[in-house]
């Protein structure tokens, strides 16, 4: 738990201006320095309450220097919450990032459309305290670890 408590507060006070979660490489994804514990519970994505986005995003994040405050851009192309199959399930009311801690949201969701007919959806969730970045990380530590995502950093 030592080790995991220390890349817990590592993690977060390291990142620079832009980092990025983006899927891991076949290589890094056999590693033996790979690991889970039970903080790698259920994470997921949800633009309708109790149905999760299957489509991985791509995110990037930025991070105020004196990291005060940062933002994650989720940019996520032809999510299942656009299928026909998913039409019945409700309206998109925002995007829900659900783990055993609880739910961080934002409705700050926009839909794009290619003739009429919507390709991707875009969505930020803004953090505005440093208490808020990490619960953040901590979310994308079990998402990650559930879709195969690792973390990029910028530079």
């Amino acid at each position: 738990m030592g080790l995991l408590r220390f890349l817990l507060v590592l993690i977060p006070a390291s990142l620079s201006a832009v980092d990025a979660f983006a899927p891991l490489s076949p290589a890094l994804l056999s590693s033996p320095a790979r690991f889970s514990t039970s903080l790698y519970a259920a994470a997921e994505i949800q633009f309708v309450k109790g149905l999760e986005e299957k489509v991985v995003p791509d995110i990037k994040l930025t991070r105020a220097r004196d990291g005060s405050s940062g933002i994650a851009t989720f940019k996520f192309k032809n999510p299942n919450v656009f299928d026909a199959s998913t039409a019945s399930s409700g309206a998109v009311t925002g995007m829900f990032l659900v783990d055993n801690e609880g739910e961080l949201s934002t409705t700050d969701v926009n839909a794009s459309f290619v003739n009429g007919k919507p390709q991707a959806i875009e969505s930020t969730l803004v953090m505005k305290s440093p208490e808020e970045w990490d619960r953040f990380m901590r979310f994308m530590e079990r998402y990650g670890e559930a879709n195969g995502l690792g973390f990029t950093k910028a530079g």
